[in-house]
């Protein structure tokens, strides 16, 4: 009897540890922002890459989280030595999620959609030098352009450029069907979207079966969320200064990094009287960035003078063209006719820092005798007001697109700069593939839209977020926004 006692407490035990040596295979991720719908090719809103940028939709290339670009759906290209020309091979064995094969007629409908003339995705810029996109057969798709790009490669592994099947636009919005690692399962608007592991992905099977995205816009609520186990890891993390509280349990661990995401405070350059150069110089004097990362971010964040990230080799510290000068701002209203100061819109998206920095922004302001009205609006009403209708004054945003200072090109952008040297200047820049040419270029061009005080230039947006002390494989930094499951896994 006490021998069979002792084999079914050894056959037990063993139980406990085959079972205690599986690691688990499915995570709850939380993020302060909702996608407005879930198509990348036609919004703006980053909140839709967060969530399906490289877990559901997939590019002819793609962003590892150190920056770099590397294949994605393309196996392979080449480059015609007059760098008119890509020939891409596309991988064997892609298929979308509904079960159709992924192939070079849908990398043509994708482009050719994208760059259309009624297209509405929000980086059309990235399309704008295709000429052609022909098909040679199944696996291979030829793109000409215009003229030579430096940047195509990167261009293309935006979330803007990933690749959709025809059939599958009528219902993207709600349903996206992609060739990731991933597949879309549901979306509960309001609290989560749900994928899981596609059995028949081309490439290396993750290591999660199911992936949960929880939606937590309030920061005490994020707290309480992480604090209480709710969740296993919150991208993005909105309030800072719980984080010495995560750092020192052990039951967690946290992740700082930097981001792509220059955070402005984007000035209607058509708007008066925004269209005077001498209100917009006033305006990125009257503002104390420090006091905006310090009080709204707790200290993380870099102040930036300029719209590109420190970062980047090719960055150029302008931080002194606009620094904190309360009198002189009040000399550039003078001169510009507005002595007494004028009223003018400041609209606040959802995230911390444009809710937090909005206020601290619209009481520096004030000391200069500009009345900001803050009112406060959902991403789909700044998406359609701002965005789209550019109805607004102001308003605080992180571009966290990577190295897009490209949008300053294009006059119909939001905040409606309009210079011919500046698109002259990205022009040649598209065209120059030399490194160090490139570099000084850049440079130029971030001088210009400084010196041009298109926008109030606050800080780059560090990358923080909180995860359970057994996840492993999260991206630290963040060359796009995304939170890349595709190499996430437990401990064992």
């Amino acid at each position: 009897m006490k021998q069979f006692i002792s084999q079914l407490a050894l056959a037990s035990a063993l139980g406990v540890a085959g079972f205690a040596a599986q690691a688990q295979t499915d995570i709850t991720v939380a993020l302060q922002l909702e996608p407005p719908h879930l198509d990348p090719t036609s919004a703006a809103a980053g909140a839709i890459d967060s969530v399906l940028y490289s877990n559901v939709f997939e590019g002819l290339t793609r962003f590892m989280g150190d920056g770099s670009v590397v294949a994605g759906l393309a196996s392979g290209w080449e480059i015609s030595e007059d760098g008119l020309t890509y020939t891409f091979t596309l991988r064997d064995g892609v298929t979308f999620h509904d079960g159709s094969t992924m192939d070079a007629e849908d990398v043509k409908f994708s482009l050719d959609r994208a760059r259309a003339e009624d297209s509405v995705n929000a980086q059309k810029a990235l399309f704008a030098g295709i000429t052609d996109v022909s098909v040679t057969d199944a696996s291979t798709v030829v793109v000409t352009l215009s003229e030579p790009n430096g940047n195509f490669l990167f261009n293309m592994a935006w979330g803007d450029a990933v690749i959709v099947a025809p059939e599958s636009i009528e219902g993207i919005k709600q349903t996206p069907i992609g060739t990731g690692a991933f597949k879309f399962v549901s979306w509960t608007q309001g609290d989560k979207i749900e994928l899981a592991r596609n059995a028949d992905y081309w490439g290396t099977a993750p290591a999660l079966e199911t992936a949960t995205f929880k939606f937590i816009s309030d920061p005490t609520a994020a707290f309480a969320a992480v604090m209480a186990e709710d969740v296993d890891v919150f991208s993005g993390f909105p309030a800072p200064e719980n984080l010495p509280q995560f750092e020192a349990d052990p039951r967690f661990q946290v992740l700082i990094g930097s981001t792509e995401g220059e955070t402005i405070l984007s000035t209607n350059n058509k708007q008066p009287p925004f269209d005077n150069v001498k209100v917009r110089e006033a305006l990125a004097h009257a503002i104390d960035r420090q006091a905006i990362v310090d009080g709204a971010m707790f200290g993380y964040g870099t102040p930036i003078g300029t719209h590109f990230a420190p970062h980047n080799p090719a960055y150029v510290d302008l931080k002194a063209n606009s620094s904190y000068d309360p009198e002189k701002a009040k000399a550039l209203l003078a001169e510009a006719g507005f002595a007494d100061g004028f009223e003018t819109t400041l609209h606040l998206p959802p995230p911390s820092y444009a809710r937090r920095g909005g206020e601290i922004i619209a009481a520096q302001l004030a000391e200069v005798g500009i009345k900001a009205e803050i009112t406060n609006v959902e991403w789909a009403q700044w998406l359609e007001t701002v965005f789209r209708g550019k109805n607004f004054g102001l308003t605080i945003v992180s571009h966290t697109e990577p190295m897009d200072i490209n949008i300053y090109a294009n006059p119909d952008y939001y905040f409606q700069y309009d210079n011919p040297k500046f698109q002259e200047l990205m022009s040649t820049l598209n065209a120059t593939s030399d490194p160090e040419a490139r570099t000084a270029l850049m440079g130029d061009a971030q001088k210009m839209i400084s010196g041009d005080y298109v926008n109030g230039y606050l800080f780059q947006l560090a990358a923080l977020s909180v995860a359970k002390a057994g996840v492993q494989g999260l991206w630290t930094n963040a060359p796009t926004q995304a939170t890349d499951l595709t190499g996430v896994s437990w401990a064992n």
